[in-house]
């Protein structure tokens, strides 16, 4: 019986730390959920901070909106100032509820913490996203730590797949409404 014990928790064992092998290249860079998210619509993004810099604890995230994002609302989240930097459109376009828009939210900061190296967090933004279902929507972080910068910040060029960047930005692919 401890035999059969030993060998199934061994087993277990093994299947978790395969698992984490898997799951690490994913989970080493800052990233968005959900990955794909409805055009045209309101979306709840979640940016999750999984480590610091080289063992250093996390004091900053900022987040560089895409242009095409009219309408951005960060989470207040306790022990983190928030920072909205905007920029004024070339012309009023028409927003979100029929209002219209010359300034947009163009980067959140985060600031605070701070969140240790080996704990993670999320940071949130409710967005109105474009309507231009097919479109990947990249959104460029900076975590800044007590010490160092990591740069969340590649773009694939064309043709280009994301998993080859060893930095890549968030990004959120944009699908149909469904009916």
């Amino acid at each position: 019986m401890i035999r059969t014990f030993q060998s199934s928790a061994l087993t277990a064992v093994g299947a978790i730390l395969a698992t984490s092998v898997f799951v690490a290249p994913a989970l080493a860079h800052v990233t968005v959920q959900p990955a794909d998210a409805a055009a045209d619509s309101y979306a709840q993004l979640t940016f999750t901070v999984p480590h610091g810099c080289n063992g250093s604890a996390t004091k900053a995230l900022r987040i560089k909106l895409p242009d095409s994002i009219l309408s951005a609302k960060p989470q207040m989240k306790p022990g983190w100032q928030v920072e909205i930097k905007t920029r004024k459109l070339d012309a009023a376009v028409a927003g979100p509820h029929g209002k219209s828009v010359s300034e947009v939210v163009d980067e959140v900061d985060w600031r605070g913490g701070p969140l240790p190296d080996n704990l993670y967090d999320t940071f949130g933004l409710v967005v109105r996203l474009p309507d231009k279902t097919g479109q990947v929507l990249y959104f460029p972080a900076v975590q800044e730590c007590e010490q160092g910068v990591e740069r969340w910040i590649e773009i694939p060029t064309s043709g280009q797949s994301a998993d080859k960047l060893r930095a890549p930005a968030p990004a959120v692919r944009l699908k149909a409404k469904n009916p």
